[in-house]
């Protein structure tokens, strides 16, 4: 349960936002719903989320989804592990390789495929406190994604961070996306 509740009543200009969230998710936006406490908050978290990359205009929908998930992992949110894994099979993820990216075994990212390798690699890195890049992942991003690739993947990790930590520091549970009988989300195991 998150700490707390959202407020009564929501601001009217939030309203049709959280509709369309519920509408297109099936779900209950509860950090939406927590936003409305801080409408401006809202609408920049809003701005940010429309803005968020998307593919195929940006890059491949595997590749960001497993930057997506490789930075949930990390942070360990429910909220974040059980919407971006989700996507698995949508982006041509087998259970097989959530596993190794619920593990965070970066040894195991390889098999994944090149592209998303670093990519997981690039993600555990962003969202690990401090953020170390070392001279062989630069090189590895620099030699597998374009300059604006490279943007692009910094900016989604960011952002499940954003969410992460958000979401995380009001108790935000699981919201059910994921059905873990696929294989279990690493909060569950």
């Amino acid at each position: 349960m998150p700490i707390v509740p959202p407020p009564s009543p929501i601001p009217f200009f939030l309203r049709p936002f959280l509709w369309l969230a519920k509408r297109i998710t099936g779900k209950e936006n509860v950090p939406g719903l927590l936003l409305a406490w801080f409408p401006k908050g809202a609408i920049g978290a809003g701005v940010f989320e429309l803005s968020a990359a998307g593919a195929p205009k940006d890059m491949e929908a595997r590749v960001l989804a497993v930057a997506r998930i490789a930075s949930s992992a990390v942070t360990g949110c429910p909220f974040c592990l059980d919407m971006n894994a989700a996507t698995y099979a949508r982006v041509g993820l087998q259970p097989s390789e959530l596993k190794i990216l619920f593990s965070l075994n970066a040894a195991a990212f390889e098999s994944l495929g090149p592209r998303e390798a670093a990519a997981a690699h690039y993600a555990v890195a962003l969202t690990r406190t401090p953020v170390v890049l070392s001279k062989e992942l630069v090189q590895l991003l620099q030699e597998r994604f374009s300059p604006k690739e490279i943007v692009i993947l910094a900016a989604t990790i960011a952002q499940v961070n954003y969410w992460s930590r958000f979401n995380q520091g009001l108790g935000i549970p699981r919201a059910g996306f994921f059905d873990d009988a696929v294989c279990p989300l690493p909060s569950a195991q």
